[in-house]
């Protein structure tokens, strides 16, 4: 009998959209593997659903506050129903900017410089020379990301904005120029690796935003990376530690900025726990590039699937 999958997506965070396409893009992959799958579009009966359902695991396809925050996976734990991707502590770490930082940092890997202030202490004065980025502290897809470029005489007053949906703490971090670059990490505790890189090109953009990431040709993908072999090998190298110390399980997805021009400096900006999963999506194409189709990834991820993660 066939395994049955309720996959998680949706929810009511900004990343919604996102959410929604990774999930139905995953139970299709599932429903070609030969899954019972369930499309659940996750509101705040879940742990109902979840009890009526009685799923054997559930995938969760989630982005954003409640969905990758360990919200969900203590709902899960508590309902003991082995999931996917990272559990509670790993979740709720990585979604916090600020503590993954730190906690990477503690372990060799470069971050760059940041403080964290309330949004109107932001938008007063200049908290770091520009340019700087100011980004929420706990929100995916380039949500609230602010570049403030050298030379401007004052903050950016949107942080005041009645409507700002970001939270009241923000960091403010040292802009990293150069190229955008990403590795995902994936396999058992111990089992780890690290796939390729890829760098991000975003096409009419400033910086890898939401439309650069979401919109059709919103940016390009160079997959492998054209970068000098040891940086090529340090970012995987990175991608791996900050995998590791964090506690990631299951695939994770790290990004970096490369300055090659000036400074010469590789930075780790953050890690995803739910990297997007649609067909196009940096995780699926970094797997395919590995050798493993989307159905086969999707079909690794579910039968990795735990509590107590």
């Amino acid at each position: 009998m066939a395994k049955h999958v309720a996959v998680l997506m949706g929810g009511w965070s900004a990343e919604r959209p996102v959410s929604l396409d990774s999930g139905a893009a995953c139970a299709d992959g599932l429903e070609a593997a030969g899954y019972d799958v369930t499309r659940v579009d996750v509101k705040r009966d879940i742990a109902q659903v979840l009890v009526d359902l009685k799923p054997d695991v559930a995938f969760n396809a989630l982005h954003g506050p409640y969905g990758e925050d360990g919200t969900i996976q203590g709902v899960l734990e508590i309902l003991d129903i082995p999931y996917t991707h990272s559990g509670v502590l790993a979740s709720a770490l990585a979604m916090n900017k600020d503590k993954a930082k730190s906690v990477a940092a503690a372990k060799g890997v470069a971050v760059a410089e940041h403080r964290i202030v309330t949004r109107r202490q932001a938008a007063k004065d200049h908290i770091l020379p520009p340019p700087y980025v100011i980004k929420p502290i706990a929100e995916g897809s380039s949500f609230g990301v602010l570049i403030v470029d050298e030379g401007q005489s004052h903050p950016p007053q949107s942080l005041l904005r009645e409507d700002w949906a970001f939270g009241e703490d923000v960091m403010v971090e040292r802009f990293i120029a150069g190229r955008e670059l990403t590795c995902a990490v994936m396999g058992a505790p111990g089992e780890e690796e690290a796939l390729a890189v890829t760098e991000i090109v975003p096409v009419g953009t400033a910086f890898y935003d939401y439309d650069a990431k979401y919109l059709e040709g919103g940016s390009k993908h160079v997959l492998p990376a054209q970068i000098k072999p040891f940086i090529y090998q340090n970012v995987r190298t990175l991608a791996l530690e900050a995998h590791r110390a964090i506690g990631c399980r299951g695939v994770s997805r790290s990004d970096f900025r490369f300055d090659e021009k000036n400074t010469g400096e590789l930075v780790w900006l953050e890690v995803n726990t739910q990297p997007g999963m649609t067909r196009t999506s940096l995780v699926p194409e970094l797997a395919a590039h590995a050798g493993r189709s989307f159905t086969e990834l999707v079909t690794w991820m579910v039968e990795d699937a735990s509590c107590r993660r």
